[in-house]
């Protein structure tokens, strides 16, 4: 194996306060950025880490910014420091023709005055720096890359980044491996490494098992000085990235339900096949870490916690608020089981479960992917053990949106699907979901409160589809 490579790098100062002006216009223009809707009044820099010197040809840094929002728009004074994101700057003299998507702008002043900066994954030559750190197990500044020692990463492998919409970036490798670069960053462990990583000691073959990782270490002395807020400095470091292994020719779940909709090919064979995956990831994962049992008062935490988003959903989306009484009955039914006296188990599970975090291959074997949970999230709560239903019950959401998104909208196809993927997901798990109505349907019924407020705020013309199973989740019978 590759020696490791240890090289001590330093930022000229002034970088940041260059770039200021330039990022401020650029990053809220990103599909990956999390504060739509609010300027970007200002950054702190976190970290910075020169990979290649500017004064070459092609420079490049890594930084880690934290972007500086008000609280509500038009209000200056209840600014804050926002979420913290990682950027790859390329620097040149002039762009060629095909970076010039790529651009971010031209630098006015500083220590980069004259030179053009660029999103640098665009560009093959620092994307083949990151592999090439990673399979040499480099050291660079407060950059660490690692890998598992049992895989082998051949050099040279011809970068191209994933261009469709993502709230990350990715890099396919040669479609031999795909590095997942994690835009909005938070310290601490991040269950995308942890729960894969857990998943390959226990020999689960639904997830690729993580080949090398990206992670750093926020410098101490910058955190004592006050340059750095507490939220910037945990003894844990950031996870950056994660490479896995490719699966070539894998088909998008989203993408192979709406074609095989819009042929109208049955899906049922794929969705029992599906259960029967996420119940093989369930198992592997309540195997390699703890679980609990939930009583009385920790459902009672959650119940309020569904209730809550209830009556917030209801007072920004007026039309949900005829079904609030229906919607919360799913809440407190569940309130009650527990107060009987009623248990349920919780454990690791995804977090964040629908068709576009499932790949087939092209033996027909379904792999789950992308285990970070909702990025909204605090990490705290993504690592939280938490009933499996819940995944099931975003899968369930998942098979609903795509049949009422073609025309015509197919329920009678969500139905099928949903039932063939229980019957699954019992076949390998020994238990089906549906045995417990109660709680699977107030997942559902939270679920679908989220999809509400997202679609009002982001895509009216999709609202109807969550309005549908908001309808029928408040009625007497949801099923």
């Amino acid at each position: 194996m590759s020696e490791a490579v240890t090289r001590t790098v330093t930022s000229p100062p002034g970088l940041l306060a260059s770039l200021d002006p330039l990022l401020r216009e650029w990053l809220p223009r990103q599909r990956w950025f999390a504060g739509k809707g609010r300027p970007v009044t200002g950054f702190t820099l976190v970290a910075a880490t020169e990979l290649l010197p500017a004064t070459a040809k092609l420079g490049l840094y890594h930084l880690l910014v934290r972007a500086h929002q008000p609280l509500v728009p038009g209000h200056g004074a209840s600014e804050h420091p926002g979420d913290c994101y990682q950027l790859l700057i390329g620097v040149r003299e002039a762009l060629p023709p095909r970076l010039a998507p790529a651009l971010i702008g031209h630098v006015a002043g500083g220590p980069l005055a004259g030179r053009t900066v660029y999103e640098a994954l665009h560009d093959p030559r620092p994307s083949e720096l990151l592999l090439e750190a990673l399979r040499t197990r480099a050291r660079i500044g407060g950059l660490r890359f690692e890998r598992d020692p049992r895989q082998e990463i051949r050099a040279a492998l011809v970068p191209r980044l994933v261009t469709a919409e993502q709230s990350n970036s990715s890099v396919i490798y040669g479609d031999t491996f795909i590095l997942k670069l994690m835009r909005r960053v938070v310290p601490g462990v991040n269950p995308d490494l942890e729960l894969p990583l857990a998943l390959a000691r226990e020999g689960c073959l639904r997830v690729p098992p993580p080949t090398a990782w990206m992670v750093a270490d926020v410098d101490r002395s910058a955190a004592s000085s006050g340059a750095l807020s507490s939220a910037d400095f945990v003894d844990e470091p950031y996870v950056l990235g994660v490479l896995q292994p490719f699966v070539q020719g894998a088909a998008d779940g989203w993408d192979l339900a709406l074609r095989e909709l819009a042929k109208g090919e049955d899906f049922a064979a794929e969705a029992r096949a599906l259960g029967r995956a996420t119940a093989e990831v369930h198992t592997a994962l309540a195997r390699a870490l703890p679980t609990v049992t939930l009583g009385h008062v920790q459902l009672a935490q959650i119940v309020d916690g569904m209730t809550e988003r209830l009556d917030a959903a209801a007072q920004a989306v007026p039309a949900l608020r005829p079904y609030a009484p229906g919607l919360r009955s799913a809440f407190t039914a569940l309130g009650d089981l527990a107060a009987e006296g009623r248990t349920w188990t919780a454990q690791r599970i995804h977090g964040d479960l629908h068709l576009g975090q499932c790949l087939r291959s092209p033996a027909g074997e379904w792999s789950l992917i992308d285990f970070e949970g909702e990025p909204a999230r605090p990490l705290a709560e993504r690592r939280m053990p938490q009933p499996a239903v819940k995944d099931v019950a975003g899968m369930l959401r998942s098979f609903d949106y795509a049949a009422r998104s073609v025309d015509p909208r197919q329920p009678d196809w969500a139905a099928t699907c949903r039932a063939a993927y229980c019957s699954g997901y019992a076949e390998a798990a020994g238990l089906d979901p549906r045995t417990d109505p109660v709680l699977l349907r107030a997942y559902e019924t939270d679920k679908a409160i989220y999809e509400v407020v997202y679609e009002a705020r982001h895509r009216p013309d999709w609202l109807p589809v969550p309005m549908a199973a908001v309808h029928r989740l408040a009625s007497a019978d949801p099923i």
